[in-house]
């Protein structure tokens, strides 16, 4: 590493003015140039994995916001490494997804052009705030060789059955040509341009989480996490225990029967309806031929509703619905119980359909209200309440003399050995999660690596599907790309418009979709994945990154887990579960060692914008980091974010308190370049417990991500060292130093004028002596009779006789014990002095 040329330390001018628009550059440069920051793994060195979770390049750019995070870990970056840990502190780009897609659509602009004009904004703005990154691990889920192992998971998952096709009801936007999620569909419409969606079976490429579902709950046992993302994960994944329960079909002569689930077995009896999901297949096949019509008009209803707006707690919850005419038989009393079908109950869930308890159960109660059909208690309050629905703890009743009188637990275990020994179900356990439906009808994602073959539908058997053909692709045939020609590269296209064919615009590109092998035509997949791909992996890339034979090599694996892991909450649950998934079927056929990918897991606070609302173009309140950074430097903006307040909290941004941290920037610099500094004087007396004191606080705090302190604490200590007339050179390296990781700019430029060569991150981080950070004086209050009359600054090893010694000179104390006898003193050195005194 060459040095870098210093200037002296001596200056003819004792305020110095530090130039960001010129230092800044310089150091960001030399760290280039240098390769400063590239990885290296040592032997037999511990290592730190620091991550991003990356972004996605939007047009916008960043806002003030996403520095946050961004700060964080270079600041463990940059403090691990002045540990001596081998660091791994990477960067890249989710670069993928309908934004591009949509933006291409609008300009005729092909999306990679955009992608990659808005990475490069990106990065320019990143390396411009001094972020330690290893820029020679950059990657994108766009490059091809980053394509091509995102495929070659995707065709383990497929070799390991957990990839597979379904005919599956979905939210279809013919408007924007793709399936949306739940959360994308907003009263019928797509959040994004508010076209209609429609509900629709469709055949979906389709990942099984739900196989997984144990042991990503089990999990979550063992990790770091904040306790809302893991509250909202085992929400999400849902783990109940309960009952299945098979009711017969009645006057039905297929072999089909009902099978529900319950967590709540106990209450049986009290059964009065069944439902089903109007998407389940049997609804059309068990419906009384006198009421399809209505059955077929309510389906359709339903069909443009979303799965959060039938599972609503609002006021219609639990009021539409339609009565099959059908019946099924009830498993232990043999009554006849009618089937209707509701839009509460969604197919996607458990088995897709319910039986109804109205008397303890809100949504049962309200429905069964709204349609007259029978409600019966079988539970009776322990308070005494005759309200329902009653929903509390209760004793069974109206069950008969085998189960009245019982617990709702003894209740439960009865019924299931009772439904067990008639092959009518038994105890369950199931999840609210369901199965990741995983293709996406758009351009711009990675191809699913599957084709199929074709029949050719010629009364000779022949001709080509590329010019028109008629044939037929056989969907049950799905066949893997071989592994050696992968990647499978998106064809070229100039038509990025979704129209109205939910096999995708890439159906459109028939020379790439059809293709001979071997004399016979076959047909690629049109679908492609969804975003959340490439993302779900990335963080296995980074660890080796150029490896065209491998996903990883074993120096990579090194890396693994991730030891701190920062970005915000809105990926508390789909990300961080999709990710986890992958990971752990990876780990389940050998490719990682480690059951989970990350272990300590932190979200940063959002940087509201001045007004107290959440930064949007439409608002007018965004803060382009460019603005901070030309103004006032990436030091003191970084600086600013940190001393905002805690990194978890949310916080608003004022561009006048810059001005803060700004001084305290300009004061180290003017401390150094001052000419006060003496390096022949040496730390002494409270100045050195003052320095080790500051070293083991901030040292502390970092450990904790309690930055605001740690700059409080470094703002404190420079205070002390500007009011000196000379200051040993030890102690402003110190300062120097424990800055760095937060201000990292001028910490190299002081770090130069001081007399050293070569960067401040390969320098040792300081070491504190715990016996200079003890404090030997106390500040303690002097009670009489219990009353605080005063305070005095005493030796914590203080004999009592002293402490009384000093109590006296104090007029405050005496004017209450000259005149009075002590009775009794209660000294407790270091914490407490109470004189009793009575006159």
């Amino acid at each position: 590493m060459k040095p870098i040329a210093m200037s002296t330390v001596q200056s003819s001018n004792p305020i110095s003015t530090y130039n960001h628009l010129t230092i800044e550059p310089k150091w960001q440069k030399y760290w280039d140039d240098n390769h400063v920051f590239k990885t290296v793994r040592r032997a037999n060195k511990p290592k730190k994995y620091v991550l991003d979770m990356f972004p996605y390049p939007s047009g916008s750019g960043l806002h003030v916001g996403h520095p946050e995070g961004y700060t964080a870990t270079d600041i463990m970056a940059r403090y691990w490494r002045m540990n001596d840990y081998d660091v791994l502190h990477p960067m890249g780009w989710d670069a993928f997804g309908l934004p591009a897609e949509q933006h291409a659509i609008n300009t005729g602009t092909h999306p990679a052009v955009t992608t990659y004009q808005n990475i490069a904004t990106f990065k320019r703005q990143l390396k411009s705030l001094g972020f330690s990154y290893d820029w020679s691990r950059e990657l994108s889920t766009t490059d091809d060789n980053y394509v091509k192992w995102t495929q070659w998971i995707f065709l383990q998952l497929f070799k390991n059955n957990l990839a597979m096709q379904s005919e599956v009801s979905v939210n279809w936007c013919p408007a924007l040509g793709t399936v949306l999620a739940n959360e994308e569909v907003i009263n019928g419409l797509s959040e994004r341009g508010n076209h209609p969606v429609i509900r629709q079976p469709l055949r979906q490429w389709i990942l099984k989480i739900t196989k997984y579902a144990d042991k990503l709950e089990s999990g979550l046992a063992a990790m770091q996490w904040p306790e809302g993302t893991l509250s909202a994960q085992k929400q999400w994944i849902g783990r109940s225990v309960g009952a299945n329960i098979k009711f017969k079909l009645a006057d039905y002569n297929g072999p089909e029967l009902l099978e529900v689930f319950t967590t709540r077995p106990d209450t049986i009896m009290g059964v009065t309806y069944v439902v089903l999901a109007p998407e389940h297949p049997l609804v059309k096949k068990i419906t009384n031929p006198e009421h399809a019509k209505q059955v077929e008009k309510y389906i359709q209803e339903v069909s443009s509703k979303s799965d959060l707006e039938r599972t609503s707690t609002g006021k219609d919850r639990g009021k539409t619905g339609v009565d099959t005419g059908a019946y099924c038989i009830h498993p232990l009393t043999n009554e006849k119980v009618p089937i209707w079908v509701a839009d509460y109950v969604l197919y996607g869930y458990g088995t897709g359909m319910v039986m109804a308890v109205p008397a303890h159960d809100e949504r049962d109660y309200a429905f069964a209200t709204n349609f007259k059909l029978p409600i019966k208690r079988v539970l009776n309050s322990v308070s005494g309440s005759n309200d329902l629905p009653m929903t509390e703890a209760g004793i069974i009743c109206n069950s008969g003399v085998e189960f009245d009188g019982l617990t709702m637990e003894a209740c439960q275990n009865k019924v299931v050995t009772l439904l067990t020994s008639k092959e009518a179900g038994g105890e369950q356990v199931t999840y609210k999660l369901r199965d990741w439906v995983f293709s996406r009808q758009r351009y711009w994602g990675e191809p699913i690596p599957i084709y199929f073959p074709i029949e050719i539908l010629t009364s000779d058997g022949k001709g080509s599907p590329v010019a028109g053909c008629p044939h037929r692709i056989l969907y049950d045939q799905p066949i893997a790309v071989p592994e050696d020609e992968l990647p499978l590269k998106l064809p070229e296209m100039s038509n990025f418009q979704p129209g109205d064919d939910p096999q995708g615009c890439l159906a459109r590109a028939v020379d790439w979709r059809y293709f001979q092998k071997n004399g016979k035509w076959y047909a690629r997949e049109t679908n492609t994945m969804p975003q959340w791909a490439g993302s779900c992996w990335y963080y296995l890339r980074f660890t080796d990154p150029q490896n065209s034979q491998q996903i990883m090599g074993v120096e990579g694996a090194s890396w693994l887990p991730v030891d701190l892991y920062v970005g915000g909450q809105e990926h508390a649950v789909l990300h961080l579960l999709y990710a986890r998934f992958w990971h752990k079927v990876l780990h389940d056929i050998g490719v990682v060692d480690h059951a989970e990918p990350f272990t300590k897991l932190v979200h940063q606070g959002m940087i509201l914008g001045s007004d107290g609302e959440k930064m949007s173009k439409s608002r007018g309140n965004v803060i382009n980091p460019d603005d901070v950074v030309k103004e006032h430097g990436a030091d003191a903006l970084r600086l600013y974010e940190m001393f905002m307040g805690p990194l978890e909290a949310v916080k608003p941004w004022q561009t006048s308190q810059l001005a803060g941290v700004v001084r305290f920037r300009d004061r180290v610099y003017n401390l150094v370049t001052s000419g006060k500094v003496d390096p022949n004087l040496k730390v002494t007396g409270d100045l050195l417990k003052d320095m080790h004191k500051t070293i083991k606080k901030v040292s502390n705090d970092i450990d904790k991500l309690s930055f605001n302190t740690c700059i409080s604490n470094l703002m404190i200590y420079s205070n002390a060292l500007s009011s000196l007339e000379k200051i040993p050179q030890e102690a402003a390296e110190t300062l120097v130093l424990l800055l760095s990781p937060f201000a990292p700019h001028i910490a190299e430029e002081t770090w130069s004028l001081l007399g050293h060569t070569g960067s401040i991150s390969s320098h040792p981080w300081p070491k504190y002596n715990d016996e200079l950070c003890a404090d030997n004086t106390v500040t303690m209050a002097i009670q009489v009779n219990g009353k605080v009359r005063g305070t005095m600054d005493i030796s914590v090893t203080a004999l009592e006789a002293d402490a009384m010694s000093e109590a006296m000179k104090q007029a405050s104390v005496t004017k209450y014990t000259s005149d009075a006898t002590i009775k009794k003193v209660v000294y407790v050195p270091g914490r407490i002095l109470n004189i009793i005194v009575s006159k």
